[in-house]
């Protein structure tokens, strides 16, 4: 009776911190409802008189195309720049707001809407339909609803899910493949040449990704980045001269522009300058119209230093949904937050056709004004100053004003233009900061609910008479309280993983002198061997450079591994080699047999061949030089890596599921610690197929690592739980994770899969993200098991008496509970003052789904999972 009310006050914590997440996201990320239905001229009179400019739209997006790449002197886009001074091109630099990632970006393209921060997580779930904008308003559904032609789409298939049924010919390719440069956009090219020809479409969209891909792998400077801007500027040249030379493309707008950027490690999904400043490039012969001479190009170069990528005339990308309607003739999209690009509107010579745009914009925004603050549209601001008046008084009496003019004086349309130009930069952006509206009364609940977790946790380790040694009753509370107080500075957030190593580092150092303390007789393997630790935990850390203030610094692996994979390759296999040695030593014991330790060696190679066929074509230049794999490699293009993947997998499945019978964990404490120690090996060259190629010999450090903790075994709760804590938190910053949503590897979401499967995919993209903190919760289940063991046999050790393994894992998976709860609830209360703040979106909300990952994926299900296990030991 006493151990299941100990047991349950420990769901209990858990339960309650599940919810509390749950309530607080509801609160935090409200997914925001889109008006349905397509918009209609407001005012038909207000038309403009004359036709629209252009009939055809070839809409061509170069994924993470940042401003420098088109515009800057070191730019392969010739042939663009040469439009751009010859007056054909008019270069815009589009402010893409974070997350700065396709799918939300896309969106705001298309809609001109500012998309919720849902839909970063979205952008994940390939399958999702919540994810589509089938009934929303777009200028797509515009252009598909006036009947002037087909819509044609090739290359990223987010456009697919996003608007399912309204391209008549496609063909899409997966964005989360970005092992290749090349393929993936001569799949686009191959297609644009047939319809250039074709005359029944009136959109064209063409999304680019081999750029995006080559700055993931090699960063923005990487050496294949100026042929593939080549490449693109090539696209560029030729769909401009097909509207130079075919009749029916003469009135094409071509549209050039980049869905976000990129940072100098090549990466996006947040707010640096270099990820939120894109090309955008209109370019038809048209434009030549609007002045003499075009603009110099490459562009006046803007202080880098400052990280300004700012050139030309910096617009919205949400402008481009209202831009496009007026240059095709369409109403602006219903759910529109952005405003006409003035420049091209000078296409219209007329001013009531100018004013009718505006107007048009106008009256569109004034309907998501007066929705989203309907008291502040009732008040009559007769004779007002308006900029003395809150931002939502403001916005009102500026439409009132321009309104009265329209009404009073409908000839003037210079003054009218203007009072309606000042409305809308107003309303943009007063309404792109209420895009997502908090929803404060579940925000507090989620955080009384994330204390009362906390509480409850506290209470648990009373009701377990969970006894603390000095060190760690001290240690604890405190690692708990710092953590928690770090969580109010974005750039802390943002430099979490100095944190854990400072941490980490001054631990090790405290277990140093406790372990001195404890080496009875002259023996010093406790503290040489905590010393091994410091030094193996120093290459680590240097590993892989993270963060995002120092992110592509040197490191290890840029520097060392890269240059020269032979080397990489050596540590490579000799750490395939001593999981797989450790294997093939126990399964000769099952049976007796040294045939069958062959089976462990076999399964280890199958699963190397898989890494090698894998790393070739993903990381080919890592295989490129390596004299003896390149043979290997040429063999495996033979068979499918969903084949290789599933034959090593299986392999291991077969291995553990002898491991099961053959070790019977549950007979005595012997038997569990063997069989954790076969668990641990079997795992671990899982977790390395899950892994990128240059993070496996963490993997041996790791093991290396655990051996020599190992000695320092009998270890009180406190000490073991502690030790867990930082190495689970450090190791998965030193894999290359981060808080920024731009850090989340995807390379290996695929393995052993034909098909996309959201399930297997999200669960598989958590593996390899998180690999390094699931090593160590089953590393700590093997401590726990030996230092249980040695527990029984030393009487002068520090831990006297013998407890049992189930009462040891539940103590330490209550200590676990106790700290992801504060940790949870201090998130939540920083996200919650700090809603305000310039970097909610882009520091702290990253921050919120990065702690529903390690509580729910890596502390109730990894963790949790491992206590349910270890509570049948003995």
């Amino acid at each position: 009776m006493v151990a299941a009310i100990r047991s349950g006050a420990v769901v209990l914590g858990n339960a309650l911190l599940f919810i509390a997440l749950l309530v607080f996201a509801a609160g935090f990320f409200p997914y925001k409802a889109f008006l349905p239905g397509l918009a209609e001229w407001n005012e038909p009179s207000l038309r403009p008189k004359h036709s629209p400019p252009f009939n055809k739209l070839v809409f061509m997006v170069v994924d993470a195309l940042r401003s420098d790449f088109v515009y800057g002197n070191e730019s392969n886009f010739g042939y663009t720049q040469q439009l751009v001074r010859d007056g054909a091109a008019i270069p815009f630099t589009g402010h893409a707001s974070p997350p700065t990632i396709t799918m939300p970006r896309v969106k705001a393209i298309t809609t001109g809407s500012v998309p919720s921060f849902v839909d970063l997580v979205l952008n994940f779930a390939e399958s999702d339909t919540t994810s589509s904008l089938a009934t929303q308003d777009s200028w797509l559904a515009q252009m598909r609803a006036s009947d002037s032609g087909h819509l044609v789409m090739y290359g990223d298939d987010t456009w697919l899910r996003l608007f399912p049924g309204f391209f008549h010919r496609h063909d899409g390719t997966t964005s989360f493949f970005v092992s290749d440069f090349t393929q993936v956009d001569n799949n686009v090219t191959r297609n644009l040449g047939p319809e250039l020809d074709r005359d029944d479409w009136s959109v064209m969209v063409l999304h680019y990704l081999g750029l995006d891909h080559i700055g993931h792998k090699t960063g923005p400077r990487g050496p294949n980045m100026p042929a593939k801007q080549a490449e693109m500027d090539g696209i560029v040249r030729r769909i401009y001269e097909a509207t130079q030379t075919s009749p029916h493309l003469k009135n094409t707008l071509l549209v050039l522009l980049g869905d976000h950027g990129m940072n100098d490690a090549g990466n996006h999904g947040a707010s640096s300058a270099g990820e939120v400043s894109t090309a955008l490039t209109f370019i038809s012969d048209k434009l030549k119209t609007l002045g003499p001479a075009g603009q110099p190009c490459p562009a006046p170069v803007p202080d880098l230093f400052d990280g300004n990528f700012g050139y030309y005339h910096p617009v919205e990308q949400s402008d481009i949904a209202p831009t496009l309607a007026a240059l095709l003739g369409f109403p602006v999209p219903r759910n529109n937050l952005g405003i006409l690009i003035s420049p091209l509107i000078a296409l219209y010579s007329q001013p009531q056709d100018v004013y009718a745009l505006w107007y048009e914009n106008g009256k569109q925004m004034y309907e998501i004004a007066k929705a989203t603050f309907p008291a502040s549209f009732d008040v009559d601001y007769q004779g007002n100053d308006c900029s003395a008046l809150p931002d939502p008084d403001e916005l009102a009496c500026l439409w009132h004003k321009a309104a009265d003019g329209h009404l009073q004086h409908p000839h003037d349309y210079v003054e009218n233009t203007n009072a309606m130009v000042k409305f809308l930069r107003k309303a943009q952006s007063t309404l792109s900061g209420t895009a997502s509206n908090y929803d404060t009364q579940k925000l507090l609940i989620g955080i009384v609910v994330a204390i009362a977790a906390t509480l409850v946790s506290v209470w648990a380790l009373t009701l377990q008479a969970v006894k603390l040694d000095a060190l760690s009753a001290i240690t604890f509370p405190l690692l708990a309280l710092s953590y928690g107080i770090i969580m109010f500075a974005s750039s802390y957030v943002e430099e979490e993983h100095e944190f854990w190593y400072w941490a980490t580092g001054a631990w090790l150092v405290l277990l140093y002198k406790r372990a001195a303390r404890y080496s009875w007789q002259g023996n010093i393997s406790g503290p040489v061997a905590v010393v091994l630790v410091c030094l193996l935990y120093g290459i680590g850390r240097r590993w892989k450079q993270t963060g995002q203030k120092y992110a592509g610094d040197a490191d290890l692996t840029s520097e060392v591994w890269l240059k020269k994979p032979f080397l990489l390759w050596l540590l490579i296999l000799a750490t395939y080699t001593v999981f797989s040695r450790g294997l093939s030593r126990r399964a000769v014991k099952w049976l007796s047999s040294k045939q069958m330790g062959f089976l462990p060696v076999f399964i280890s190679i199958t699963a190397l061949i898989f890494k090698i066929a894998f790393t070739a074509a993903d990381a080919p230049e890592l295989i490129s030089g390596v004299t003896v794999l390149e043979p290997l490699a040429a063999f495996t293009r033979n068979y499918s890596l969903v084949g290789l993947a599933r034959v090593s997998f299986l392999g291991l499945a077969q291995l553990l599921l002898c491991a099961i019978y053959y070790e019977a964990p549950w007979t005595s404490r012997k038997h569990l610690a063997s069989f954790l120690a076969t668990f641990l090996d079997i795992s671990s060259l899982f977790l390395i197929s899950q892994t990128r190629t240059a993070n496996i010999p963490l993997f041996g450090i790791a093991y290396l690592q655990l051996r020599l903790f190992e000695q320092l075994q009998p270890q009180p709760v406190g000490i073991l739980t502690i030790t867990s804590l930082l190495f689970q938190f450090s190791s998965f910053f030193a894999f290359g994770g981060t808080n920024a949503i731009s850090s989340v590897d995807l390379s290996n979401a695929y393995n052993g899969i034909a098909g996309y499967n959201v399930g297997l995919v999200g669960l598989l993209t958590f593996i390899g993200n998180w690999a390094g903190p699931i090593f160590w919760t089953i590393a700590t289940c093997r401590l726990m098991a030996v230092s249980c063991l040695a527990q029984q046999s030393s009487a002068s050790s520090p831990v006297s008496g013998s407890v049992s393994v189930s009462v040891v894992a539940s103590q330490h998976f209550t200590l676990l509970t106790t700290f992801m709860a504060s940790a949870t609830a201090f998130v939540m209360v920083a996200c919650f003052l700090l809603r305000e703040h310039l970097f909610i979106w882009t520091v702290f909300s990253p921050k919120y789904l990065y702690q529903i990952a390690w509580v729910f994926a890596q502390h109730i299900l990894v963790n949790g999972t491992a206590w349910l296990l270890m509570s049948f030991g003995k």
